[in-house]
């Protein structure tokens, strides 16, 4: 049975680089939003689900995180891709002829000094990095050109003009691979590799909930590496709270840190346990 990951944007967007990472023997399926590639993990349409969850600059995808507490998608593994933006034109346009550059609103934005030191330019927002690309080949346009990622160029048959024009070098996206709880090899501990968990959970609004919650992991030397607050739906300011830290579901003391959070929590949900990913 042939293999799929799903991913928000079209074909060349950073999302299906970080699917070639995660799950590089499977095709790659573009769709138009985050909740379409959700539901087509949900409902079998593909066999994985790849998503985008923070940013090193512009932080948390949040429209993700409630998608994560909507879905029974566990996290199966996580990937670093460095965010590195190229203009990128149609294969015999110069860069005296460009008068219009397109590309999805975060991307311009964090290519600002390019603009700064370009301004005959004209920023124009389009809704996917690598969908700028392929408008700019199929409508055949001379006077513009996008910001995109290498692969994009690659695809639809473009030309780089200048690579990495983003203002910072630091820039990189955090993805999950997501599958279904059942799917085949998810769970596996493998003893070498250090892992990660991810848990959800909510307190009573009373002084002193939240620092009894984290004290599950505190008490224990587990060592959080992200803490993201989100609105609970329905109850105006109550929030759910997002726990990564360092850790394996089967190891013992892992085990009492949650069991210790059940006891202080009035919700609480593991996430997924996944390899931890270093920044390369």
């Amino acid at each position: 049975m042939k293999r799929t990951v799903g991913f928000q944007g079209e074909l060349g967007a950073f999302s299906q680089v970080a699917a070639s990472q995660l799950a590089p023997e499977h095709t790659p399926i573009p769709f138009g939003s985050f909740d379409q590639v959700f539901e087509a993990a949900a409902n079998g349409k593909v066999s994985a689900a790849v998503i985008p969850i923070e940013n090193t600059l512009h932080g948390s995808v949040h429209e993700n995180y409630d998608h994560l507490l909507k879905y029974n998608l566990p996290i199966q593994g996580e990937t670093f891709v460095r965010i590195v933006h190229n203009l990128i034109v149609p294969p015999k346009v110069k860069r005296s002829q460009i008068r219009r550059v397109y590309s999805h609103p975060v991307a311009l934005n964090q290519c600002r000094h390019f603009f700064e030191n370009n301004p005959e330019f004209e920023k124009t927002p389009f809704y996917d990095t690598a969908g700028s690309v392929k408008m700019l080949m199929e409508q055949d346009l001379k006077d513009a050109g996008a910001i995109a990622s290498a692969t994009a160029a690659a695809i639809y048959g473009a030309r780089i003009l200048e690579k990495s024009i983003e203002d910072d070098r630091q820039n990189y996206t955090r993805f999950f691979l997501l599958n279904k709880p059942s799917a085949k090899g998810s769970g596996k501990r493998i003893p070498e590799i250090r892992y990660k968990t991810s848990v959800v959970f909510t307190t009573r609004n009373i002084p002193g909930a939240l620092f009894r919650a984290l004290s599950a992991f505190a008490l224990r030397d587990l060592n959080l590496t992200k803490i993201e607050s989100r609105p609970l739906r329905g109850t105006p300011w109550d929030y759910l709270f997002y726990v990564d830290f360092i850790g394996h579901t089967d190891d013992q003391v892992t085990g009492y840190a949650l069991g210790h959070l059940a006891e202080v929590a009035d919700m609480w949900r593991v996430l997924g346990c996944y390899p931890a990913a270093g920044i390369s």
